[in-house]
């Protein structure tokens, strides 16, 4: 059975499609400013706003925001929003980070394991929260679609997988709204030949040749794991009602991602600050002790200092993390987790702000070969205007 596979994909038909695609819903999920002003730009619009369930709403009217969503899926079909097409897509994104290139394909989720130690061609890259799932699993199990904000990312150096590709003709072509930037999609004629350049890399990573590592790995996970986990789950649910037939051919099996070079000058590793909502911010400053030779930053009502932190930043972010829990279990609050500088700073007058250095990207492959899940939110891809936006679907029944 192929890992990966040229999706039969469901394109928007409609011609509004800076109204469309919207940001992956774990995004700004303490801004809640952000979405009311995407829900007031998209209006009775067609939209993948109303596709999905972002966080910042979690725990509001659950269930029936998911029947909604799945309502709403399948409506959409009725209503013909939708145009077919196989292929990979190449996708080009510039935001102010420069222009990302990634390839949309869909991977099997037999080949993808969120457990730490996992052997598997597509690992997680962090921990994956059991509490995250069941969300994404409630809409995922009854809805006729998928719509992912996942990327994969690949090692491949010496570009051989972007130089294969043969481009097509451009399926869309427009601004993103919310400061989004601008993407470009096309199709990418010489599918299989771009798959076989992507298979190629599991034997050829840096990673192997510098480490001496024995087990093969193709993707790690760069954005939306708990997606990708929950379509795991899903699937895994579901396959054994399914003929051994049935089973190898499932639309569910393949899971769509967009997967992108690692070493893409556009592609940032940013850290995700921690902000915690307390009403004793001294106290926890006071006790806050991580020691080590590098430097993480506190800000609190605006004000900021510097504070010891390991330069070890995964050990550094689980001893922050478990020091963050075992305060809000004895003092009450809650945590949150930020993307950039500028908002942490002005959420800061919330709470505490804790800004996080960031791992290198280079250190990626290496660090989930050699240690498994890395502490969950080591690290983000850009800014949250920068990820990935819903554009394409595809059928998962």
């Amino acid at each position: 059975m192929d890992v990966l596979k040229i999706p039969n994909l469901l394109l928007p038909a409609g011609k509004d499609l800076s109204a469309w695609a919207v940001v992956a819903c774990d995004q700004f999920t303490s801004d809640g400013e952000y979405w009311r002003n995407l829900k007031a730009f998209v209006g009775d619009k067609p939209s993948a706003l109303n596709l999905i369930y972002p966080e910042i709403y979690l725990g509001h009217d659950t269930e029936e925001r998911i029947a909604r969503i799945n309502e709403n899926m399948y409506s959409y079909l009725r209503q013909g929003m939708f145009r077919g097409m196989r292929g990979l897509v190449l996708v080009e994104r510039t935001t102010q980070s420069g222009t990302r290139t990634g390839i949309v394909l869909a991977v099997d989720l037999e080949e993808y394991s969120y457990e730490k130690g996992s052997h598997t061609l597509i690992r997680s890259t962090e921990e994956t929260i059991a509490e995250r799932i069941p969300p994404r699993v409630q809409i995922r199990q009854n809805a006729p679609i998928e719509l992912p904000h996942i990327m994969l990312l690949y090692d491949d150096r010496d570009g051989r997988v972007l130089s294969s590709v043969k481009r097509g003709k451009t399926l869309y072509d427009f601004d993103l709204n919310m400061g989004g930037g601008h993407v470009v999609g096309s199709r990418i004629e010489n599918g299989e030949e771009v798959l076989s350049a992507m298979y190629s890399l599991a034997d050829m990573s840096e990673c192997m040749q510098k480490y001496g590592e024995s087990d093969r790995l193709l993707f790690v996970v760069g954005d939306g794991n708990h997606s990708l986990a929950a379509a795991k789950v899903c699937w895994d649910n579901l396959k054994n009602s399914l003929t051994p037939e049935e089973r190898t051919s499932h639309p569910a099996r393949y899971a769509l991602v967009e997967a992108v070079n690692i070493h893409d000058k556009a592609l940032r590793f940013e850290p995700i600050h921690r902000l915690v909502k307390t009403d004793k911010p001294d106290l926890f400053v006071k006790y806050l002790q991580l020691g080590g030779e590098g430097k993480a930053v506190v800000a609190v009502d605006g004000r900021r200092g510097a504070v010891h932190f390991p330069l070890n930043i995964p050990e550094g972010i689980r001893a922050l993390d478990k020091y963050i829990a075992q305060f809000i279990a004895k003092h009450g609050g809650e945590v949150d987790y930020i993307h950039g500088d500028g908002e942490l700073k002005a959420l800061s007058r919330e709470g505490i702000g804790i800004m996080l250095p960031a791992i290198s990207k280079d250190d990626l492959f290496r660090l989930v070969i050699q240690g498994g899940n890395l502490p969950r939110k080591t690290f983000s891809m850009g800014d949250g205007n920068e990820k990935r936006y819903y554009i394409e679907a595809k059928a998962i029944k």
